[in-house]
């Protein structure tokens, strides 16, 4: 099955991990060939197989994508109820995590409906200092061409979760 045949469960997957951890990670190689993961709460998928994240703080991830376009971003559900239902049942009802591999591509202008997808992100938050500083003044972001995913697997309590792969 191809990435294309399992991408609505994949992006369900990977906006459920997001909300429940608050960010997923993105891996990249420094020029050295040292893996770096950095934590974005800002990644968004489209429909079509394609991503984009805000490219705000992370310096070093973006030196690493402009050596090196190659990434993997990781979203995993770490919510307790999530984990608690899985663990007293034996299974679970949907995938815990994904990984999906793709380029990167060079840092660009954020477009008008990309603004708004973050805003309506992290208004809610607004209220807090915290939140004002880390998720304001959002204006770049990198987009992301997928070519194949993984999902996090436990054999033992996956039956059916992930058909044909």
């Amino acid at each position: 099955m191809t990435l294309s045949d399992h991408w609505t469960n994949i992006k369900k997957t990977l906006e459920q991990s997001q909300a429940s951890a608050v960010h997923c990670s993105i891996a990249t190689v420094s020029p050295d060939g040292t893996p770096h993961i950095t934590p974005v709460g800002t990644v968004f998928l489209r429909d079509d197989g394609t991503g984009y994240f805000f490219d705000h703080y992370a310096v070093t991830l973006g030196e690493n994508i402009d050596n090196n376009p190659n990434v993997c971003v990781m979203a995993v559900n770490v919510g307790r109820l999530f984990w608690l239902k899985a663990l007293l049942t034996g299974k679970f009802s949907q995938t815990p995590g994904v990984r999906l591999y793709g380029k990167a591509g060079a840092a660009r202008p954020a477009t008008e409906q990309e603004l708004e997808l973050i805003d309506r992100r992290v208004r809610p938050t607004y209220w807090m200092k915290g939140a004002r500083r880390l998720w304001s003044d959002f204006s770049v972001v990198r987009d992301i061409e997928f070519h194949d995913f993984k999902p996090v697997t436990y054999p033992m309590m996956m039956d059916g979760v992930w058909p044909n792969r």
